[in-house]
């Protein structure tokens, strides 16, 4: 059971989101800005996701008709402009997603430069202000939902306290939540990265991926919503990739699914509110003022 369901387009029984968070070697300079320079291999690592991955991606994209939302770091719209030229080309949202993948958390009480640095690489490369919000690790704060609603932006998908789209109201206005998850996160089970602090134990593509499967079929049951958060320099990888491919195709011919961007499922929670045949779920932030040990 879902609490709350949202009535999908011309029926669908869920609704599904293929999203990437193209970080590329913004990660290595970020965990190591001393000596970044010097660390070819985890440089090459990152490129391999917008040079060789994202057009892998995008050609199956346009095969199947699909436009997906992409997040990706201000540094890394500036570094790789004829990825982000191809990604707007095709159709597809791009989302902020920081400016050098800083976390939040780590960067607290000095985010408003970071984030409107990356503002001005969206307009600039974009030719707009994004609309939605991932934070680097999932670690987004009260600082930055503030700069999200100074800056009129309508969603973010960074928290995980539902199993589908919601409203996240604050003293200083509202947004659209669009829940992520661990377990629909390539990052467990694919990421060997110890320049940052990961040694996961890479496992095989169908059995690093057949839990997204699983996750996928209870949503699908359920009349949710399915979302993957995926990194192209992982996921993008030749074989794991092939096995999404392979995946969509059967949805598509099998499943009544909806594929959309992040932000179309935003201007469909807009049009229910507007009719009235529904109305989202709504959580209110802050969760605590201060550390509830403290309180």
């Amino acid at each position: 059971m879902i609490r709350n369901p949202i009535p999908w387009p011309n029926g669908a029984k869920c609704a599904v989101s293929i999203t990437f968070d193209m970080d590329a070697d913004s990660l290595i300079h970020v965990a190591r800005p001393d000596d970044s320079h010097r660390r070819l291999y985890p440089i090459s690592m990152g490129r391999y996701g917008p040079n060789v991955a994202l057009p892998r991606i995008l050609d199956t994209y346009e095969r199947f008709g699909l436009k997906q939302s992409f997040f990706i770091p201000g540094w890394c719209l500036e570094q790789y402009p004829e990825t982000v030229e191809q990604i707007l080309k095709d159709g597809h949202e791009i989302g902020h997603h920081g400016w050098i993948h800083e976390d939040p958390i780590a960067t607290y009480g000095n985010q408003r430069e970071p984030f409107e640095r990356a503002i001005e690489s969206h307009k600039r490369l974009c030719g707009k202000s994004p609309d939605g919000y991932r934070a680097p690790v999932y670690n987004i704060t009260d600082e930055v939902i503030d700069l999200m609603l100074e800056h009129g932006m309508r969603y973010d998908s960074s928290l995980m306290g539902d199993d589908i789209p919601h409203v996240l109201k604050t003293p200083k206005g509202q947004l659209y939540e669009m829940p992520v998850h661990w377990g629909t996160d390539d990052w467990p089970p694919f990421a060997h990265y110890d320049e940052i602090g990961y040694l996961m134990p890479v496992k095989s593509p169908s059995e690093g991926l057949a839990g997204f499967w699983e996750e996928f079929e209870a949503q699908y049951h359920a009349g949710g919503f399915f979302m993957l958060i995926v990194h192209p320099f992982l996921t993008g990888r030749l074989a794991r990739w092939q096995l999404v491919e392979r995946w969509i195709e059967q949805t598509l011919e099998t499943r009544d699914v909806w594929f959309t961007t992040l932000g179309g499922i935003a201007d469909h929670m807009d049009r229910l509110k507007a009719n009235g045949t529904w109305s989202p779920s709504v959580e209110t932030l802050p969760f605590f003022e201060a550390p509830p040990a403290k309180l």
